[in-house]
């Protein structure tokens, strides 16, 4: 997602992480409560179980911000349950475990379950949620993630949205299907991830919309916007749907949002070759009004900001968040820390993106962000590799990631660095990786020792002392002013991602 951002060896990192996390919650220790084990937000997440899918059945009026509905929950227990929790904000009414009424109390974020029987391991077991809420009303840290509009509400951020919402286990570890049906008034539409079902009419006039998400999608890539979209469906790469929505209040913008959005199948099809295919079943875009936000690359149709094409046609954001439908959606980070995996390659695929298009090359783009950067500058003391919570999102991230990856990309040569984020994908598609397991792969892939390159750029201080390959060019790539454009705009729109 393009948003607003101690010297330590990747030989280390791994001990460091676990100083962090404290000592390690085995299944007898697990309790209701309990976090998932993420050192960086150490209240999400959670123990016990294994979320296959979710049902999410809404009913939304936005006239008064009123949500309710239910959300059923099927899991399997890994350990014996005999209270467990999700993570949950909203007034709930009941909770039904396989059927069965269960006790229940919402506790600093937590929905905690007390069953009538405790589930076996190794069981599958369901959890119905009924809830009713306004959910702009509820703001535990003073904040409400929920983001009411003038003719209804988007549900999106990162990396912390699912609770306001629908109770889920709260971590990218933890993937499943999902469902996601709402029923509103019938001069609104609803968009979320994947396919369109269908739209069933209500004789009163309301409209409830149904879509389904078939890969196993984290529960910060669900998404929600109800609002008056005009919303197309086409055929996209590999002949699969596309939906693509655009808010009626789009205004000038209207024009360069859709040359952008329609770009999408062909930078698919470009990275497909690249990293292998396009993982998921449905493609397309949402686009919003207003400027309160850049982009987010929710699973199969990432959500962007009207401000992001305010200035024209706009690829280079549509590049990022679709390189993220494999870089962060289909190989999710394991913990937070692993954030680079995510920003670091979706930035540079930017400027993979420049390249293809003959408005400047990769190396061309890192030497000139390196160039323009001094060694006095922050994001140099920022490490990549560890970035901490408050910098997940960190500029240091984004363009020294960057400039990490075209170095890895100088040092092994373009043969084997594709064949390197080729087999990362066929490795780890559908579930999550680490930076150590990249590195990995890559020093498995080139058959060279890159410790001390990963080491430099991503896990020590300062400005790393490299000279960036990049032909005679030394002047401005031609591409630069629309990626800082793209870069302003994270700077200014930093809303959890």
């Amino acid at each position: 997602m393009w948003r607003a951002s101690r010297v330590l060896s990747a030989t280390a990192l791994a001990s460091a992480v676990l100083m962090l996390a404290g000592p390690a919650v085995t299944s007898a220790q697990a309790t209701a409560g309990s976090s998932i084990g993420d050192p960086y937000f150490p209240k999400t997440g959670n123990l016990g179980y294994d979320v296959a899918s979710y049902d999410i059945r809404l009913r939304y009026e936005p006239s008064t911000d009123n949500l309710r509905g239910t959300t059923t929950v099927v899991a399997k227990a890994t350990q014996e349950l005999r209270e467990f929790s999700l993570d949950f904000l909203l007034k709930t009414n009941s909770v039904r475990v396989s059927g069965i009424a269960a006790h229940f109390r919402l506790e600093n974020g937590k929905l905690i379950i007390t069953p009538q029987s405790s589930v076996a391991k190794e069981r599958e077991f369901s959890v119905s949620v009924d809830y009713e809420d306004t959910p702009s009303n509820v703001k535990p840290d003073g904040y409400s993630a929920w983001s009411r509009t003038a003719d209804g509400a988007v549900a999106m951020g990162e990396p912390d949205i699912a609770r306001w919402w629908y109770p889920s286990n709260d971590h990218p570890r933890d993937k499943a299907t999902f469902d996601v049906s709402v029923e509103v008034r019938g001069d609104l539409a609803v968009l979320s991830n994947g396919k369109l079902l269908m739209k069933e009419p209500r004789p009163d006039g309301r409209v409830r919309w149904n879509w389904r998400s078939a890969k196993p999608q984290a529960t910060y890539l669900a998404f929600l916007a109800v609002g008056k979209f005009d919303v197309t469906e086409g055929r996209g790469y590999r002949d699969q749907p596309v939906w693509n929505a655009y808010h009626s209040d789009l205004g000038d913008s209207l024009g360069s949002a859709k040359a952008s959005l329609e770009r999408g199948p062909e930078i698919i099809e470009y990275f497909s070759r690249l990293f292998g295919d396009y993982p998921f079943e449905a493609q397309g875009g949402v686009v919003l009004a207003g400027n309160g936000l850049s982009a987010l690359e929710t699973q199969t149709r990432p959500v962007y900001g009207g401000a992001v094409f305010g200035f024209g046609t706009n690829p280079y954001v549509v590049a990022h968040e679709l390189a993220h439908q494999w870089f962060g959606d289909a190989v999710s980070v394991d913990t937070w820390r692993n954030i680079w995996l995510n920003e670091g390659f979706a930035t540079y695929m930017e400027w993979l993106w420049s390249e293809k298009s003959g408005e400047g090359t990769a190396a061309e783009l890192a030497k000139w962000t390196y160039d323009r950067n001094p060694a006095s500058d922050d994001q140099w003391s920022v490490l990549p590799g560890d970035p901490g919570g408050r910098n997940i999102f960190s500029f240091a991230v984004y363009e020294r990631g960057a400039m990490a990856v075209q170095a890895l990309r100088q040092e092994v040569g373009d043969a084997s660095f594709f064949e390197i984020l080729r087999r990362w994908q066929q490795q780890r598609a559908h579930g999550t990786g680490t930076i150590e397991q990249f590195i990995s792969v890559a020093e498995g892939t080139a058959g060279k020792n890159l410790r001390p390159l990963f080491d430099r750029w991503l896990f020590s201080s300062g400005k790393p002392d490299y000279a960036f390959q990049a032909g005679k060019s030394g002047g401005k790539p031609r591409s630069w002013d629309q990626i800082e454009h793209n870069r302003v705009l994270h700077g200014q729109h930093t809303h959890g991602k």
